[in-house]
């Protein structure tokens, strides 16, 4: 069984008088571990997807079934816990807290959970030296760099060891040298068995993926995998 299953999937939005569909019946299985690049125009409908991937978003037709669960079924509260438990975000802008610190900020997905102080602590200092920013620890974000800032959200994406990660255009406001040390962050926990889906209009980091996505008004058009 595919760890993400999307059957059927619609998603209309309404604008003023006219309807636009965001997606339009989308069938697609990924399986846990796998390493996937949405791709596809402005407008293609890629970070509804996404949106949808992470829970934050529901369908107007079609079921997506995480892990074997029917996620459109869930309550509210429902989805929140298992976004909170079983995904990951990573961001263009980094989403970080400003007030926060670094370490702050890891802590915060630890702290909604209900992780014990001692535990949290554990964990926050293992981020911070994992992603080479323990002398960062008690920075905020309008003291970091670029780089700095997006290593801090995916220590915050990764803290509760969530099985898929969501990034969307994660190199986007970054340098193409820091991109690609974002990028082999991602693909490293990815290599550990994360499931990895990245949406970019970028054709060098699409083509680092296993397997790519093409999306056009909505639908999904390719579906290529790398051989070998």
């Amino acid at each position: 069984m595919s760890m993400i299953q999307l059957n059927g999937i619609d998603r209309v939005f309404q604008l003023g008088d006219s309807e636009v569909h965001a997606l339009r019946q989308i069938n697609l299985g990924i399986d846990a571990g796998e390493y996937v690049a949405v791709m596809g125009p402005s407008g293609s409908g890629k970070s509804t997807l996404l949106n949808l991937l992470g829970l934050l978003d529901r369908p107007d037709a079609g079921h997506y079934l995480l892990e074997g669960q029917d996620a459109t079924t869930l309550t509210a509260e429902d989805q929140a816990r298992i976004r909170s438990e079983r995904i990951g975000f990573v961001f263009q802008s980094f989403h970080l807290v400003p007030r926060l610190t670094a370490g702050e900020n890891i802590a915060l997905p630890l702290m909604l959970a209900g992780i014990p102080p001692a535990e949290r602590n554990r964990r926050v200092a293992s981020a911070l030296r994992d992603f080479g920013l323990e002398d960062r620890a008690h920075h905020r974000p309008d003291q970091l760099s670029g780089g700095q800032r997006q290593r801090v959200a995916i220590a915050r994406a990764t803290v509760m060891h969530p099985a898929v990660i969501l990034a969307d255009e994660p190199t986007g406001n970054l340098d193409r040298a820091t991109g690609e040390e974002v990028m082999e962050l991602l693909e490293a926990l990815n290599a550990s068995g994360v499931t990895l889906i990245v949406v970019t209009h970028d054709q060098l980091l699409g083509a680092r993926a296993a397997r790519r996505l093409t999306m056009l008004d909505g639908a999904i058009v390719g579906d290529e995998r790398k051989h070998g």
